[in-house]
């Protein structure tokens, strides 16, 4: 049942999942599937919060985000799994114990309280920066977007805006021309497109148009145009931003685990050793979705989570396994000891 109004106290898990989106969900599904003790801390703070619905999320498509973690929720509990909502402020490592991972959870309430887990899956995602324009943050995930893949459709045939915040805005405004003839590209000081660029551009009916911008125009809830710090206001129906994202993972910091630039410049995230399973550098830690890979849509970063979880359940089989052994071991000498004793006792 999910405790969705308390904390957790004094607890002891096989597996502490931190983040309850697409990834920590599927991970947590796959491990209490495997018969594993799982518990799911959630902040609900979901980052897709904002939008209609996830896309290209085969059978889900167009679901509400929340309605697909309330179902992702059931399904968990459904096979013994646990979710909890707080928010996870610290991680610490205690190599004495058997389940050596110390987890601080902020209830609802505001009660502190520790649980503990054998191995820890962190799947808490991302936070956007977007970039100072007014009303360009309410209107985020509704007509302002940012990846063609999710929303692209739903703005299809409406005049686009690409606001540029990096080079990166090169590839949105060739991008947005399969979903739209009319795609403006404003420059806004942070991307001059070179010779090559301009006539790509040029060629595929991109207009630009250089100058900072200062603020949208809504009108009847809906984007209408994007307004120059001159004062020009260009007619939009649709924008498309690549925001800067930050992983959210202070609380492993302890742990060693920080976070570094993402190899495609795109902002932060906590990077793996091993991409397929999402094992990281710190024994006993994984990571899924989106903070270690900012660019995985919901699809991605749930079959992300689902990876890490099998691997979570094998390398605890590995850990048990080797207990096994080693106790079976331990009885087989002690009863040769025994063997011996009773020989000599015989003997006198």
């Amino acid at each position: 049942m999910t405790n969705q109004n308390t904390h957790p106290t004094d607890e002891a898990h096989d597996v502490v999942v931190i983040g309850g989106g697409a990834a920590g969900l599927s991970g947590a599904l796959s491990l209490a599937r495997a018969r594993r003790d799982v518990l799911v801390v959630d902040d609900d703070r979901p980052r897709n919060a904002p939008a209609d619905g996830v896309h290209a999320f085969l059978t889900r498509d167009g679901v509400a985000p929340r309605e697909l973690t309330r179902l992702g929720r059931g399904e968990v509990e459904g096979y013994g799994g646990a979710v909890t909502s707080g928010t996870v402020t610290g991680v610490r490592r205690d190599d004495h114990a058997d389940h050596p991972f110390v987890v601080t959870v902020t209830g609802v309430d505001g009660a502190v309280s520790e649980v503990r887990a054998r191995r820890l899956l962190v799947t808490s995602g991302l936070v956007d920066e977007l970039p100072a324009v007014d009303g360009l943050a309410e209107r985020w995930g509704r007509d302002v977007v940012h990846c063609p893949y999710c929303h692209g459709w739903e703005v299809q045939d409406r005049v686009i805006g690409v606001l540029a915040t990096s080079p990166f805005a090169m590839h949105q405004a060739l991008l947005f021309g399969q979903w739209s003839r009319d795609i403006v590209l404003f420059t806004n000081g942070s991307f001059t497109p070179d010779d090559e660029q301009a006539e790509q551009l040029r060629a595929r009916g991109v207009t630009v148009v250089d100058g900072p911008v200062a603020g949208l125009q809504v009108d009847d809830d809906a984007l209408t145009g994007v307004t120059l710090v001159d004062g020009r206001t260009v007619a939009v129906g649709a924008l498309a931003v690549m925001a800067r994202v930050r992983s959210r993972a202070d609380f492993v910091a302890d742990l060693g685990l920080e976070a570094t630039e993402h190899p495609a410049g795109v902002g932060t995230h906590l990077a793996t050793v091993e991409p397929l399973t999402g094992r990281s550098a710190v024994p006993g830690v994984w990571l899924a979705g989106n903070v270690t890979e900012p660019m995985a849509q919901v699809v991605a970063a749930a079959a992300a989570g689902t990876m890490a979880g099998a691997a979570i359940n094998m390398d605890l089989v590995t850990a048990e396994v080797a207990a096994a052994v080693a106790a079976r071991r331990a009885d087989a000498g002690t009863d040769e000891h025994a063997d011996e004793h009773t020989d000599e006792r015989i003997d006198a």
